[in-house]
């Protein structure tokens, strides 16, 4: 499948790199005037093509899979061989009689339409790879549950062979939300980089469950507990992969990042309601053999630190996915438009990341099993005035609001437990124990703590306004001079794409092109 699909998916890339309109999807998606690199970008940038690209990497990640557990779970592998063919059967299904890259055009044409003006950014050309690897992934985790519910393996074995899958996945997953951020932040406005856009939340969500996922299942592995919490967050994650390539694709929302309506939409959300329906069939079948052998001793417990973690988590995406489907399901059943907007996902995150922050600071120092209150204070002492240091760096630069504030006290609160581990890690087993399993989670967190204080840090110093120049007039605005000196319009050959641009003068030392460019179809 692997080397069918690469075959098909380089017949396309020559179609685009040769500019050969015969086919539809070439002549609607680029033009000779596209650069090369853009010309090659897109063959991903419609629908047809992402797809295809979907299949090529699930095959790619279930074939090296396949081959590194070779020689483990000779009873597991033949079900979850199965279960990775069966989803690779339906993405071909839908490229073959719903959504057809190789169709020919009826009336082929000289010149194509060129590429859509938003996706001639450089994020095009890594953002969707890095997004469908991270989606394609979590489809190895899952088929090996699969194999091992049906087989009745009830061990962590399953986790361990595939833990570096679970692991690339989310690192791809996130890579890809940080890579669209960017992109927004340069084409819808300085600022822009997250909107809580449908399809924005629509790749968030399985990051948030498999980011719980890949926490939770170290307490199984070490404690035998949380069997069918975990396999219902990996049900979850791969489920919401799905249905967010049904927002997507469907049709169904208003979004700058969707591909338009058709029938792939149908079967998407058919193939959807199946996964649910069969996973939690399995786990529900199984369920007398996923009983857990103990029960968290305290709270104050590496265990229960997890669990909490896994709430926070879960909840969070519960919050995304109703914000998200609401008005779907307004327009359902009483045939009007309503919009959720940014305040209510603001305001409801807040406070469940400013916690998450604080377990980030806690769970590290804690134990498994138990914990004492006087082992609590001597191993947080360093992380708290960290902590504290955090803060008073907050009120120092000038920070506004509360919530940044007790994010920045937070932020270096996680920051100095963070830093104790690894330097007690380092301490004990030199270099080997800083690049450790236990301690790459320790780089994961310091990594995840400075978005945070870049998030806190835009709430608290972004401010903005609209202002009406005109050209050769000098506007003050913030401490700072705006001037224009003008407007650039730009119409391609065809005459169907007009560029505009302003040349501006910030604080009279250089002419300055905004980030704000548009590209307009006339």
């Amino acid at each position: 499948v692997f080397a069918l699909s690469a075959l098909a998916f380089g017949i396309l890339e020559h179609a685009f790199l040769t500019s050969n309109f015969a086919f539809e999807v070439v002549a609607s998606h680029s033009s000779t005037t596209t650069p090369w690199y853009y010309q090659a970008a897109a063959a991903w940038s419609s629908q047809q093509g992402s797809l295809l690209l979907w299949l090529l990497l699930l095959s790619m990640w279930s074939s090296l899979v396949l081959y590194m557990t070779r020689r483990r779970m000779r009873d597991v592998t033949p079900y979850a061989t199965a279960t990775l063919l069966v989803f690779a059967a339906f993405f071909s299904a839908l490229l073959v009689f719903s959504a057809s890259p190789f169709t020919v055009a009826a009336n082929p044409v000289a010149e194509g339409s060129g590429l859509q003006p938003l996706l001639r950014n450089p994020g095009m050309l890594a953002h969707p790879v890095f997004l469908y690897s991270g989606y394609t992934l979590f489809t190895v985790p899952f088929a090996f549950a699969v194999g091992a519910l049906i087989v009745r393996r009830v061990d962590a074995e399953w986790i361990a062979a595939t833990r570096r899958f679970s692991l690339a996945a989310w690192l791809f997953l996130g890579i890809g939300i940080l890579l669209g951020a960017r992109w927004s932040y340069a084409e819808l406005g300085w600022g822009g980089y997250w909107a809580w856009d449908p399809v924005e939340n629509a790749s968030l969500l399985p990051w948030l469950t498999g980011t719980a996922y890949i926490h939770s299942v170290l307490v199984q592995e070490r404690r035998g507990m949380l069997r069918v919490w975990n396999l219902s967050l990996l049900v979850a994650t791969f489920a919401l992969t799905i249905l967010g390539t049904f927002l997507t694709r469907s049709g169904i929302l208003s979004s700058v990042h969707a591909f338009g309506d058709g029938p792939v939409g149908n079967w998407l959300l058919g193939f959807f309601g199946l996964v649910v329906v069969v996973s939690l069939g399995l786990i529900a079948w199984r369920g007398d053999r996923l009983r857990s052998p103990g029960s968290i001793d305290s709270p104050l417990s590496r265990e229960g630190s997890f669990l909490a973690n896994n709430v926070l988590f879960t909840v969070w995406a519960f919050i995304v996915l109703l914000g998200t489907l609401f008005p779907l399901l307004v327009e359902a059943l009483q045939d009007r438009k309503t919009l959720v907007g940014a305040p209510y996902f603001d305001s409801l995150s807040q406070p469940i990341g400013l916690m998450l922050l604080f377990l980030m600071g806690v769970a590290p120092v804690l134990p498994w099993r138990k914990a004492s209150t006087e082992l609590l204070r001597t191993r947080l002492f360093w992380p708290a005035w960290a902590g504290a240091l955090g803060l008073a760096l907050a009120v120092f630069v000038g920070a506004d609001g509360w919530a940044p504030l007790v994010a920045f006290a937070l932020a270096g609160f996680a920051m100095g437990s963070a830093v104790r581990q690894l330097a007690l890690a380092t301490r004990r087993q030199g270099w080997r124990g800083f690049v450790g399993r236990a301690n790459g989670g320790m780089v994961v967190h310091i990594g995840v703590i400075i978005i945070a204080v870049a998030l806190a840090a835009s709430n608290s110093f972004t401010h903005s306004a609209t202002l009406d120049l005109r050209q050769g007039e000098v506007v003050e605005w913030g401490g700072h001079t705006f001037e224009l000196l003008s407007v650039d319009e730009r119409t391609n050959d065809r005459g169907s794409e007009r560029r505009i641009a302003a040349n501006v003068v910030l604080d009279g030392e250089q002419a300055y092109r905004p980030a704000t460019t548009r590209y307009l179809n006339m």
